[in-house]
């Protein structure tokens, strides 16, 4: 709980929600200050109940200021626990979206390697669907490595956030954990490479869309410790991506409806080295400007086959 799995970096004109649990165990959606966060009372309107209510309302920015309870005290971000900010809505990823991703993918993959290469310059990007909420860990949860997998990483990714109309509404931090030695033996096994459970992390707050985002300050970075020491970083920005959100979600609505909204990953641009895996007990943070961190251990178990 708190900073240690949570650092929070907000600027001040901005709206950030999150679902939280204080230390009496409830869970509440909150406003994310600096240092604090503010309650906000979904009793005023009618059927708001969940933060996806807020989500994909006609404005969220001015209903989550409507909503913030001038009665509660503001509460300290080390007294509350943050949670996935997921509801019901399904998680798609789209890959090969920056040139590193794209050389990286055709490295793993020789048979497929050609695939790759056109997907990155084709009208129709890769899309995917990667989980839904039951497969999701929030800050401090536990992400999985396969137990058949020799070669995993995390995926640092910037993730939008969709409304039900196909609205873009907000952003937040996303690990999409895959097993690369799965996938590069062949490409129809992707499904499985990315698809089990705690297969993602999202958290820890999400950032609502407010006018024009800054993409090339908007930098990614990615931290991975082992025994308490860092064993790998990388950092890349959103101006290194090939692909426009607006044309990402056209693509994922095209003729796919998604009722109760969805996550969006964006795809990565820093992939550690290919001598590279993780391993049980490591930990992965990725930092995203102006949203946070989401922090997240590394399980690994055997299982009889």
């Amino acid at each position: 709980t708190g900073r240690s799995t949570t650092d929070i970096t907000i600027k001040a004109h901005l709206m950030r929600l999150a679902r939280v649990s204080p230390s009496n165990g409830e869970i509440v959606i909150v406003a994310v200050n600096d240092a604090d966060v503010q309650k906000l009372d979904l009793t005023q309107v009618e059927k708001c109940h969940k933060l996806c209510d807020i989500l994909h309302s006609p404005d969220p920015v001015g209903l989550s200021k409507f909503l913030i309870d001038p009665n509660a005290a503001p509460i300290p971000i080390d007294e509350v626990r943050f949670l996935a900010p997921i509801d019901q809505q399904e998680v798609w990823a789209a890959g090969v979206t920056y040139k590193r991703s794209q050389v990286a993918r055709m490295e793993e993959s020789e048979a497929g390697a050609s695939h790759y290469d056109m997907v990155y310059t084709a009208d129709r990007p890769e899309i995917f669907f990667k989980a839904n909420a039951a497969r999701v860990s929030g800050p401090g949860q536990v992400v999985r490595v396969r137990h058949d997998s020799k070669w995993s990483v995390p995926e640092p990714e910037f993730t939008l956030v969709i409304s039900p109309k196909g609205k873009l509404v907000g952003y937040t931090v996303g690990n999409d954990m895959s097993a690369r030695d799965i996938e590069g033996e062949n490409p129809l096994y992707l499904p499985q490479a990315k698809v089990y459970n705690q297969c993602a992390g999202l958290g820890p707050c999400i950032q609502l869309a407010e006018g024009e985002l800054d993409k090339k300050a908007t930098t990614i970075k990615l931290t991975i410790e082992r025994s308490g020491k860092s064993v790998f970083k990388g950092e890349t920005n959103l101006g290194q991506m090939a692909r426009e959100f607006d044309d990402l979600i056209r693509w994922l609505t095209r003729e796919n409806d998604i009722p109760n909204g969805a996550f969006m990953m964006t795809g990565t641009g820093i992939v550690p080295p290919d001598a590279f895996t993780l391993f049980d007990g490591d930990s992965v943070s990725i930092t995203i400007a102006g949203i946070g961190t989401l922090t997240n251990p590394v399980v690994k178990e055997s299982y009889p086959e």
